[in-house]
């Protein structure tokens, strides 16, 4: 049969610029990104490499995260990383060691050993710079990468200030080419956060494309006529893409989606805290407070507080077959569209990468068995890059499309309510600050001023990061949040005091390049207009 459908399967990789050396007391916020590792992106290179080693023809998009991708990179937290995996490498032993009693807990105190040696020595291999493993994928063609604004912000809420939407965007694009060796064809706009006018932004830094939730596409003018399974033109060369909600319901929905499946790891059952503290706490990297291990023994199970022991074979089997089901869906989704309008739809799927391996241990084995299904068992859907897509579509349509997101509600309220309205009087009133100053100063030829008005930059999109915003919706790790925030907005103004009144405290702002030192080739006057 003729291919009916083509799968544009995303995965969005992001974390927030996470990073305090010098700091005796841990952070265990700089456990984000040691977890991510070896839950999420070290799993995912080895499905990539599995399916590559197994000849399998695949095509995922992947966005890293410009504050993402310059900690990959960043020799001080390879370090960290190191010392992290080292450190469960001795609780594995330990493990090992102490679960003898029990057989099948020694069974699956082994796998996380082996898990994490292999987990070392895959790290090693890259000399500590993931990038380098998925650089292998981007140049052979099976990944695309595509980048982010400068820091997650949230677009839509600086749309009164251009200047700071365009350094998020100009910043974005620059760290991707200095960290990938080529400029990103798309973008991941942070939360899908769409605002209309944004395309001219996009299309000034040379790109074509972005992702945006359902209804983005659903309520634009005139309403297109292929919905989701199609991209549109929004301006300026500048194409969309809408998620599909029903393979977003799949795995996404807490009441029926995969992940949920009883048979699967259960996330929050972990040895941290399940063991006695005078045994775990030797490891647990957080200055003696219970934090997860990543050694987890149970499974799901059922709603109830009782969990039974993980079973990774049972596991396996019920990933195949979620696999399946998957595929089987997209077939028929796309077979009907095909029907109804003659043309082969664009599933566009869309996911946070975390999910998969980090909250869904098995979300990692679950994409290897899709695309091995997807090139075996069947010849109605294709995966695809994005724009692979004008050779598909008959005609793209333009349309204009107004302010949307992919968080609750659809628009802005997770970023702006009452846990976090605080921030926005001060984050507008830096960027308007900054674009005036880059003007005050744009002709200065004084290095230290110019190190100073760059450090600006850099606290001033360091604070307009979305997490910090989400973070105090969400409820957890809230002290840290308001601290991120309060230190970026407080470093901005005290850097603006130095400048005006000329305080020449090298020995202060060596320390803030030193610990604030993401984007290297940041430019104050990418706030000019």
């Amino acid at each position: 049969m003729s291919i009916v459908g083509n799968l544009l399967f995303v995965l969005h990789a992001h974390l927030p610029f996470v990073r305090h050396p010098g700091y005796k007391r841990p952070f265990i916020e700089e456990n984000w990104l040691n977890e991510a590792i070896l839950e999420t992106y070290i799993p995912l290179l080895r499905v990539f490499r599995n399916l590559k080693q197994e000849g399998i023809y695949f095509r995922i998009t992947m966005s890293f995260s410009p504050s993402l991708s310059s900690m990959l990179v960043d020799a001080y937290l390879q370090d960290k990383f190191r010392s992290y995996i080292s450190n469960l490498i001795q609780l594995g032993e330990k493990e090992v060691e102490r679960t003898t009693y029990d057989s099948h807990l020694n069974y699956l105190s082994k796998k996380y050993l082996g898990h994490f040696q292999d987990t070392l020595k895959i790290f090693d291999e890259l000399n500590g710079d993931l990038t380098k493993g998925f650089r292998e994928f981007l140049e052979n063609g099976s990944l695309e990468i595509i980048t982010c604004p400068a820091t997650h912000g949230f677009l839509p809420f600086m749309e009164s200030e251009p200047a700071s939407v365009k350094a998020q965007i100009r910043n974005g694009r620059r760290t991707h080419r200095r960290i990938w060796g080529r400029d990103p064809k798309g973008i991941w706009l942070s939360e899908c956060g769409y605002y209309k006018g944004l395309e001219k932004h996009l299309a000034d830094e040379g790109l074509k494309y972005f992702f945006v939730d359902t209804h983005g596409i659903e309520h634009a003018e005139p309403r297109p006529k292929y919905g989701v399974y199609a991209p549109v033109e929004v301006g300026e060369g500048v194409f969309a893409f809408g998620r599909d909600p029903e393979s977003s319901r799949q795995v996404w929905s807490s009441q029926d989606g995969y992940p949920g499946d009883f048979r699967y790891r259960e996330y929050y059952r972990d040895i941290g805290h399940d063991l006695d503290y005078n045994y775990i706490h030797h490891y647990l990297n957080s200055d003696g407070i219970r934090i997860n291990t990543g050694i987890k023994y149970h499974r799901i199970t059922g709603k109830e507080s009782y969990k039974e022991y993980y079973n990774p074979d049972a596991a396996m089997e019920a990933c195949g077959n979620h696999a399946t089901d998957f595929l089987n869906r997209r077939i028929e989704q796309a077979k009907n569209f095909y029907n109804e309008m003659g043309q082969a739809a664009i599933i566009v799927s869309p996911y946070d990468a975390e999910l998969y391996g980090h909250w869904w241990y098995e979300g990692p084995q679950f994409i290897e068995y899709l695309f091995k299904k997807i090139h075996f068992d069947q010849d109605s859907i294709r995966p695809i890059h994005a724009l692979e897509s004008p050779g598909i579509v008959n005609r793209i349509q333009s349309v204009r499309m107004s302010m949307s997101s992919w968080g609750e509600n659809g628009y802005g309220d997770v970023w702006l309510n009452k846990t976090n309205d605080w921030i926005y009087p001060h984050l507008l009133a830096a960027a308007a600050d900054m674009q005036a100053i880059a003007h005050s100063y744009k002709t200065t030829a004084d290095a230290w001023q110019i190190r100073v008005l760059n450090q600006m930059g850099r606290e001033l999109l360091l604070a307009q990061s979305s997490d910090w915003a989400f973070i105090m919706k969400t409820g957890t790790m809230v002290d840290y949040a308001v601290r991120r925030t309060n230190v970026h907005v407080n470093l901005f103004y005290h850097l603006k005091s130095m400048l005006t009144n000329d305080d020449r405290d090298d020995k202060n702002l060596d320390q803030m390049e030193v610990e604030h030192n993401i984007f290297p080739d940041i430019s104050f006057k990418d706030w000019i207009k």
